[in-house]
């Protein structure tokens, strides 16, 4: 593969990636204008295909005809010291093996942060709203929070001068049930699972999850067991995948409101994750907002703060690449 986007040696610019449990995302940032880097020669490799992450990255690189200097990895795990284990695949990341592919620096970073890092840099076409239209305080904390394989959350907090892309495994908190119905379900997804998390709800494999514990609740054949499937029977109006996705939306809801007030985010709450955009109209529609405001005593708070879809695909990248700046040799 040649680039356009390499030709120009002086021009600063990395290797950017968004890692999930489904499909690995490579890119080259030009970081020549730090706060809006441009993304170029994007690939998209199915995660399944590879043993690790150094081989998918091996694979992108033998592409380029110039290989930058720096590499900043969004990994869908969490990271310390340069590692990670993804959470929803079998590849454990250290940066000092992907540095030897030849880079001067590689820095890993959970997908969130990434997100994070993204956030003030979209623009209004990039969001679609979900709720009402509120004007949120000027460099307020952002929130982010997202449904894909796993469940994601992250915040951009900012302060008068500076800003923070800070990582979190929110997806790991505890499900707390709201009503009855979820009662039953934490009780059967116990009697499975053990201790039971966000994720085990509000992620694909959530979805099916709660779908077959829907069906054992009910006493209703249990038949599918994939989120896509489910969410296509749900459109058909199938009576138990349209309960699914409804208290899915619900308990996204519930949870994403959680995330705003744990981060103090007036600034808003953006969603993001393959399933969170399968589902946009489901969001925008059903109960995600009624739970998203329903916080007892702190209705108030959350009901000012708004909430948006990512709809940029590359948003990841995108922060990836602004904290590549760091990285680069000058």
């Amino acid at each position: 593969m040649e680039s356009s986007a390499l030709m120009n040696a002086s021009t600063p610019k990395a290797v950017v990636g968004d890692i999930g449990g489904t499909n690995a995302r490579f890119a080259i940032a030009d970081l020549s204008t730090p706060s809006a880097p441009r993304i170029s020669d994007v690939a998209h490799l199915p995660s399944a295909d590879y043993p690790s992450l150094e081989a998918a990255l091996a694979d992108y690189l033998a592409g380029l005809r110039t290989r930058p200097p720096v590499a900043v990895l969004a990994v869908a795990g969490p990271v310390d010291n340069g590692e990670a284990v993804l959470t929803n695949l079998s590849w454990h990341v250290r940066s000092s093996a992907l540095a030897a592919l030849g880079f001067a620096a590689v820095s890993v970073i959970n997908d969130f942060r990434a997100l994070a890092a993204a956030a003030d840099a979209l623009q209004e076409s990039d969001l679609e709203r979900i709720g009402p239209h509120l004007s949120p305080p000027k460099d307020a904390t952002i929130a982010l929070v997202g449904a894909g394989t796993g469940f994601g959350a992250a915040a951009l907090v900012r302060e008068p001068g500076k800003t923070i892309a800070l990582a979190g495994e929110g997806g790991h908190i505890g499900f707390s049930p709201e009503d009855d119905e979820e009662d039953a379900i934490l009780r059967v997804l116990r009697a499975r699972f053990g201790r039971i998390s966000i994720e085990r709800i509000v992620s694909g494999p959530g979805l099916v999850n709660l779908y077959a514990a829907l069906a054992d609740i009910h006493g209703e054949a249990n038949d599918l067991d994939d989120p896509h499937a489910i969410l296509a029977a749900a459109a058909q109006k199938q009576h138990l995948a349209t309960r699914a996705v409804e208290r899915f939306a619900g308990i996204f809801g519930a949870a994403a409101g959680d995330v705003a007030l744990t981060f103090g985010a007036r600034g808003g709450v953006l969603l993001a994750g393959g399933l969170s955009e399968a589902m946009l109209g489901i969001l925008k529609a059903g109960s995600f907002r009624r739970r998203f405001e329903g916080k007892g005593r702190l209705a108030h708070f959350v009901r000012a703060v708004p909430t948006h879809m990512i709809k940029r695909e590359d948003a990841a990248l995108l922060g990836s690449a602004r904290l590549a700046e760091a990285l680069h040799p000058r």
